[in-house]
């Protein structure tokens, strides 16, 4: 895994570090300004530590940051931040409403799963990442959980198909 940075490349160029780190920043950025409201997460599943995803595409996307994940699937946030704790981006979600903030542009989508495919070009399923972190094997089409690392604090998902490809690894601790 590499080291916690700010959607900091892994590999490819400069290009695909932008596209990454941009499509990131777009995921994420509407979570904890949005929030606050009655459809603020009252669920004490918290996570927190580092992420990365891969995305074997052309160019291939590669990123990574620090995270927040509070909630459960049906109402969440997601932060990510650079390792010195500048907010990249915000995502928030709950029942009928999946929003992502970039700077003064709020986006709404239909899902949150279809808020994470346009961020970051990887359908990452989000029930699934809960159930996983929470130790429970939970079955998604062509996807590939290994939770063997869980009381180490660390998770593997790889995403066999759909194509392109996608390993998201997490470093965690469940507060």
């Amino acid at each position: 895994m590499a080291q916690a940075g700010a959607f900091a490349p892994m590999q490819g160029g400069r290009r695909a570090f932008l596209a990454a780190g941009g499509a990131a920043a777009i995921l994420v950025t509407g979570c904890a300004q949005l929030s606050g409201g009655s459809s603020t997460p009252k669920s004490t599943d918290n996570w927190s530590g580092r992420m990365s995803l891969r995305i074997e595409s052309e160019p291939v996307q590669t990123f990574a940051a620090l995270f927040e994940l509070r909630g459960s699937a049906e109402a969440g946030d997601l932060t990510l931040t650079t390792p010195i704790g500048s907010t990249l981006a915000q995502l928030h979600w709950a029942p009928g409403e999946a929003l992502l903030k970039d700077g003064s542009k709020t986006r709404r989508f239909d899902s949150v799963d279809e808020l994470i495919e346009a961020a970051t070009g990887a359908a990452i399923p989000v029930g699934a990442l809960f159930g996983w972190l929470a130790g429970r094997n939970e079955p998604v089409p062509g996807w590939k959980p290994d939770l063997a690392q869980l009381g180490s604090g660390r998770l593997q998902a790889v995403r066999e198909s759909p194509s392109p490809r996608a390993d998201l690894r997490i470093v965690f601790e469940r507060s």
